[in-house]
């Protein structure tokens, strides 16, 4: 059974059948559903539904925290984009460059109260425990944001630090979406635990592979050009592993350079000298490995834990 596949398509229906007013409030409705409409992997909702089938043998009765956890996270890419004054995402205009600032605002406030709903939407026996885990999360969401914001007008930022803020702004969401689906299917305290922190692990995996893309993608592939983070002095963990290495001292000579191929090319080659990209791949093969060991200890149908162990696995090695 292709559980991706499958929920992938259960999630883009029930995003299609939402209520969404035309009329007088299109202004309002209209970036929401051009938001959810455009595209992504929906790996979260994916998450929540598959936990859900493992812990009581069917999604159905996660479909709204599913729901929930998708209008959340394209809620915040909605305000990212405002944030970073982005004029695409997804290799399509914005909410905010079509729609302009007021209505990736409000139309994002929206979608916070929306997801809100859905979730409250789940039986009264997941309820108190899905709101909890999704409040303390999310929150986390926007702690992290606030420490990558926090970070730009930083010299110093540590691999450690970066750690925790991509945990925070990244995998929090992807383990908790992993536990409303085991919430929502009766799983037991120990394996909502397991859940998250199996999605916890992927996530972390799933950011340092694309920050590793960034440099040493294909440009064809990855559906953006490469180098973007090296232009823009990103703090990456590639980044900060090689300010922490020998060859620290050029790489800060490179920074102070002007946008440039030359930029990009300079310094893949220090990367390259401090062997960033083999403990890019061990750091993303260790996270990897975090989340198997949480799989594992799951009891979970055959078929779900291999296609979990293979999804895990390509998830790491994508190139796009």
């Amino acid at each position: 059974m292709d559980f991706f596949k499958n929920y992938t398509s259960l999630i883009d229906n029930a995003i299609r059948e939402l209520p969404m007013k035309g009329g007088a409030l299109a202004g309002l409705y209209d970036p929401i559903a051009y938001g959810l409409d455009a595209g992504g992997k929906r790996i979260r909702p994916v998450l929540t539904l598959i936990a859900c089938q493992a812990s009581c043998g069917t999604p159905n009765p996660a479909i709204p925290a599913a729901l929930a956890v998708e209008m959340f996270h394209n809620f915040t890419l909605l305000h990212d984009d405002v944030m970073d004054n982005s004029p695409t995402r997804r290799g399509k205009p914005s909410v905010f460059s079509k729609y302009g600032l007021n209505a990736a605002v409000l139309s994002g406030d929206t979608m916070l109260s929306m997801a809100m709903d859905m979730l409250c939407r789940l039986p009264d026996s997941a309820l108190r425990a899905a709101l909890e885990c999704f409040n303390r999360h999310t929150i986390e969401v926007y702690e992290g944001q606030q420490m990558d914001i926090d970070f730009e007008s930083r010299d110093t930022v540590t691999v450690d630090e970066y750690l925790e803020m991509i945990r925070l702004k990244t995998s929090v969401l992807l383990g908790c979406a992993a536990k409303l689906g085991a919430i929502s299917g009766a799983a037991t305290p120990m394996e909502q635990d397991l859940w998250y922190r199996y999605a916890e692990a992927l996530g972390l995996a799933f950011q340092i592979q694309d920050d590793r893309l960034d440099v040493y993608g294909d440009p064809a592939t990855f559906g953006k050009p490469i180098g973007g983070d090296i232009l823009n002095n990103k703090k990456t963990w590639l980044l900060l592993t090689a300010l922490d290495s020998p060859v620290a001292a050029c790489v800060r000579e490179v920074m102070a350079m002007d946008p440039s191929a030359e930029k990009i090319d300079a310094m893949r080659r220090l990367y390259d000298e401090a062997c960033v990209p083999e403990l890019c791949a061990e750091a993303i093969a260790g996270y990897t490995h975090e989340a198997l060991l949480s799989l594992d200890a799951l009891t979970l149908p055959a078929a779900i834990h291999t296609a979990l162990a293979d999804f895990t696995s390509r998830l790491a090695d994508r190139q796009k």
